[in-house]
């Protein structure tokens, strides 16, 4: 299949200019690196859906998502090298000009069909095969989503961890990590106030006694997409001196809370940190500065 969850995955090494860090082990695990556009854990949380698909023989995907979705992008980009056709469901009306990673996704052959908020937040969790037409919820956000992300624990695991950090959108990817991994996990929200991820959770059968973790809410920058000059400056810093591109949207800012948590002496000395970049770079476009 067109997805290998099995291959090995880049996990660089930091040494992130705060005080304190000497005394830490830090890597960022690059999955971003496995695909440009079906990137970091698109492409796991992709694998179990496409091959359902494939075993119930659907005839076309259909998935959920915004204006910026890299889930629509990814599964767009996947369908298209797996030569199934493909739409995008989009939450709000259709505007004038689409936005880059829209524009991508019609590139790759994915229809779109733009539907009012109301109307998509009803049908966003939609799953199965529904007149030969096979259903991926936004973001994957399914058992099958989960099953996929937990794979993302034994391209990192050779690292022994004692933390996971990742930026958190669904949360599918951290139920998927919760599922597994023998650390302790920490979710970063992207999106302002999102007091609901215990109920994510859950709904995703994560056992919430299973494995430790942390949610650092404070990170959200104004909301989903929302950037600060602060940002911005962090993501050159480690373009700079690292050569690591993030995007805006999830790494940048999972990122940037680990480097304020450091400087907070919130790790002490012998942790190994472990950050994952889930990719997403293509929702930097259009950008007005150096990253």
């Amino acid at each position: 299949m067109f997805l290998n969850i099995s291959q090995p995955v880049e996990c660089t090494p930091l040494a992130l200019n705060n005080e304190g860090a000497a005394d830490i082990d830090i890597w960022i695990a690059r999955f971003d690196l496995l695909h440009p556009e079906v990137s970091g854990n698109k492409w796991y949380k992709l694998y179990y859906f496409l091959k359902d698909a494939a075993e119930k023989n659907a005839t076309s995907i259909v998935t959920y998502g915004g204006a910026f979705s890299n889930h629509l992008l990814a599964t767009a980009a996947a369908c298209c090298a797996l030569r199934i056709p493909c739409k995008g469901i989009v939450r709000g009306e259709a505007p004038e000009i689409l936005s880059p990673i829209l524009n991508r996704c019609a590139e790759w052959g994915m229809d779109l069909e733009f539907i009012s908020r109301e109307s998509f937040n009803t049908i966003k969790h939609t799953f199965g095969v529904h007149s030969g037409e096979y259903h991926i919820p936004e973001g994957g956000f399914h058992l099958l989503g989960v099953q996929g992300a937990a794979r993302m624990w034994d391209a990192i695991q050779h690292l022994k961890p004692t933390h996971i950090i990742t930026a958190v959108g669904t949360a599918t990817t951290f139920a998927g990590l919760l599922s597994v991994a023998d650390a302790y996990v920490i979710a970063v929200p992207v999106i302002k106030n999102m007091t609901d991820i215990p109920e994510r959770l859950i709904q995703l059968n994560v056992d919430l006694n299973k494995t430790p973790f942390e949610i650092w809410s404070a990170y959200h920058l104004g909301g989903y997409a929302k950037t600060t000059p602060a940002l911005y400056e962090f993501m050159n810093t480690m373009l700079t001196i690292h050569q690591i591109p993030l995007d805006k949207v999830y790494t940048a800012k999972m990122m940037y809370a680990v480097q304020e948590r450091i400087q907070q002496g919130y790790f002490k000395k012998g942790h190994r940190l472990v950050c994952l970049h889930t990719g997403g770079l293509y929702g930097n476009l259009p950008l007005d500065r150096r990253v």
